[in-house]
């Protein structure tokens, strides 16, 4: 039997914030394409795949609610991403110490059983300090932080890095705003506070990350 909630990344860092909330959830791998279209700002960027990432969940849970989420970092007017590799994240560091960034997450809860969809932007500003290369390759080093939007972890080392945070949830720097979520959940009939709920527990199919 499906959960009635499901999480439509294989993101380590998003399963861990959700299970937070203390709800079973079921996790798939939606398969959809990220590219960047043409003229498609950041904002829209992020809100479109948070979208087609809990829509693509609908064909395998067809009765769920369905949580999509997708984030990037903007420095300088430029998109960042997951750098993937240690020189990528070392120059994606070097380019926002010392400047303010802005991550931008979309969200999405789908009714896959109504068809309707909540989705909302959820930004967060963080200002680093200046940082010397050998800092940052120390940082880097030491975190491994290759898998995260614009190159560190806010959640472990990467707060050295930073001067100031700026945002109603610090959730949503780490990949998935929670407060916001809860919010959702509750306007799709999901009361996260009810008695009823016990400890979050997690089902995953096969796939890729997302």
């Amino acid at each position: 039997m499906n959960s009635p909630i499901v999480l439509a990344s294989t993101s380590r860092y998003r399963r861990s914030l959700l299970a937070r909330l203390g709800l079973p959830f079921d996790i798939c791998a939606p398969q959809v394409d990220e590219a960047r279209r043409e003229g498609e700002s950041p904002a829209e960027l992020v809100l479109r795949l948070a979208e087609a990432k809990a829509r693509a969940g609908a064909s395998h849970y067809p009765q769920s609610l369905i949580i999509g989420s997708d984030q990037v970092a903007v420095a300088k007017g430029e998109i960042l991403g997951k750098p993937l590799t240690v020189a990528r994240c070392e120059e994606q560091l070097r380019k926002m110490a010392g400047t303010e960034v802005q991550f931008l997450t979309g969200l999405c809860l789908f009714d896959a059983r109504r068809g309707l969809a909540q989705v909302d932007l959820v930004p967060f500003r963080v200002s680093l300090r200046p940082l010397s290369d050998a800092q940052i390759e120390n940082y880097v080093r030491r975190e491994r932080p290759l898998d995260c939007a614009g190159g560190f972890k806010a959640e472990g080392l990467g707060i050295s890095l930073f001067s100031r945070l700026s945002g109603e949830d610090p959730n949503a720097l780490i990949g998935l705003p929670l407060i916001r979520l809860v919010g959702m959940l509750e306007q799709a009939g999901i009361d996260v506070l009810a008695s009823e709920n016990g400890r979050g527990s997690t089902r995953q199919t096969e796939g890729q990350l997302a």
